[in-house]
């Protein structure tokens, strides 16, 4: 909805997309929401993106992604 941070794709066609970044000087449309990452199978007719759930214990309210890679093993 407030757009993408960044984006990096598996050679699987899975996507991961990094939102919410907030920065002085940027206007950010949702300044009390946290940041998120969404997945996205790209392989799919229609993809869409689908938020991912982050584990208990981390501190979503200071979640402001900036970038996002992968590491395939």
């Amino acid at each position: 909805e407030a757009g993408s941070e960044d984006i990096d794709i598996l050679p699987n066609g899975l996507a991961f997309i990094s939102s919410g970044l907030k920065y002085p000087g940027l206007k950010s449309f949702a300044p009390d929401k946290p940041g998120e990452i969404f997945l996205m199978d790209l392989n799919e007719d229609s993809p869409r993106a689908v938020e991912l759930r982050i584990s208990r214990g981390f501190d979503l309210a200071s979640f402001n992604p900036h970038g996002i890679s992968t590491y395939v093993d």
